[in-house]
């Protein structure tokens, strides 16, 4: 790994190409498009995963204005707390089961009473997480599910979309995603009724906002020049290694969000790249899957290094595959190896540096919690390693790095 190639992307997400930039004509409804890739009644587009998870959360308070508390998985995105923030409800997480993206279900209990708003459980890096569980510990007290699936567009359960047995989903279609328009997501909601409530909640709080807009457009074509190994330095790799090097592992994760959250309405022009591209997404996801499930096998046979996969708790699940992430045996062994690793381009990174309360930015919106507390997210948040599925991540390379991995891994 001396020898640092072209950089490989983080996660694995589909390239535009120069046919999906043409002005919209007819194709620019792509709620329509995701809603038959979905095989749902109807789809929402909003701005990003984060504004749909607003849009939904102020639905739901609206509905139930006694209920202030979101209960959301430990280790997950820092943006699910400015979410919750920003609609004036209360955090509250959720350690995990053992090994697992589960929400561990004795401490859900305990969190989930009369004031639960909403359970959040998170499908991360598109690997399926129990969903049942939460769902039952939600409706016990009245409470509704809201999937978070940013990184599982196309997962399926049985032969049914994820999100199908859950109260509301929200897929990301943000840079580096199975699908982008740079930035933006897609809402699906069950019921007629709450389906109302969210559209209106959206109509009435996300404004028309032109300027928004106009930059979203001009850094999706920019996506679309520097999404490919030639440009990749330029826009991800140097910025990551000026993070690195100032010891910042924060930005180097992308984790130093922004306390405000953009809303706005997507416009046509990227609604018509969403719809031309989603037409390549099955070929894209299929062959991503087959290249993971390879991959998968040559890690399993590093001794010590589990690679994390779908919940068992789940028949039938299928999940996406942007990347690969592995169990380090311990946090030294996981820190070393992503310190020699990390800044190589080769596809190697951290899906969140911290569990939600050790970030010590976003403490204003996130609940202490003491040291011994919340002991399985913060394993995982301590050993957890990300490895690209992008394809521009080569065989040979791949080797190179499981190579590496079984040296960290002794």
């Amino acid at each position: 790994m001396a020898e640092r190639l072209a950089d490989v992307p983080p996660t694995a997400g589909l390239p535009l190409r120069a046919g999906d930039l043409a002005w919209p004509g007819t194709d620019a409804d792509l709620a329509s498009a995701l809603a038959r890739f979905l095989g749902v009644p109807q789809v929402q587009i909003e701005c990003s995963g984060t504004a749909c998870m607003v849009v939904a959360l102020t639905a739901l308070k609206r509905l139930a204005p006694t209920r202030t508390e979101v209960v959301v998985p430990a280790y997950t995105c820092p943006l699910v707390a400015l979410a919750v923030a920003h609609c004036g409800l209360q955090l509250r997480v959720c350690d995990l089961q053992p090994g697992t993206l589960d929400l561990d279900p004795v401490h859900l209990r305990q969190l989930c009473g009369p004031h639960t708003l909403a359970v959040v459980p998170t499908h991360l890096g598109g690997r399926l997480t129990d969903v049942a569980t939460a769902q039952a510990c939600a409706r016990a007290v009245g409470a509704w599910t809201l999937e978070d699936a940013a990184q599982a567009l196309g997962a399926r359960v049985g032969d049914r979309s994820v999100g199908a047995h859950s109260d509301m989903v929200f897929f990301s279609l943000a840079v580096g995603k199975g699908l982008t328009l740079f930035e933006g997501g897609a809402l699906v909601v069950h019921d007629p009724a709450l389906r109302q409530a969210c559209a209106q909640a959206s109509a009435e709080t996300v404004p028309r906002h032109r300027g928004w807009e106009l930059r979203r457009s001009i850094e999706l074509l920019g996506y679309a020049l520097c999404y490919r190994p030639a440009g990749l330095g330029l826009v991800y790799g140097r910025p990551l290694r000026q993070a690195l090097k100032r010891g910042d592992w924060v930005a180097a994760a992308g984790d130093d969000f922004d306390p405000e959250i953009p809303l706005h309405r997507v416009g046509r022009w990227r609604q018509a790249v969403g719809v031309r591209a989603l037409a390549r997404l099955p070929d894209f996801l299929a062959q991503g899957t087959a290249r993971a499930l390879r991959r998968r096998a040559q890690l399993t046979r590093i001794t010590g290094l589990p690679v994390l996969g779908d919940s068992p708790s789940v028949p039938g699940a299928a999940g996406t595959w942007p990347v690969l992430m592995v169990w380090m045996p311990s946090t030294a062994q996981r820190d070393a190896a992503i310190r020699a690793l990390w800044g190589a381009g080769c596809g190697l990174s951290l899906p969140f540096v911290h569990a939600l309360p050790d970030y010590p930015r976003y403490a204003r919106v996130v609940p202490a919690a003491e040291t011994g507390a919340l002991p399985h997210a913060r394993a995982l948040a301590g050993r957890l390693l990300a490895i690209s599925n992008s394809p521009w991540l080569d065989d040979a390379r791949f080797e190179q790095v499981c190579a590496a991995l079984a040296r960290f891994s002794r």
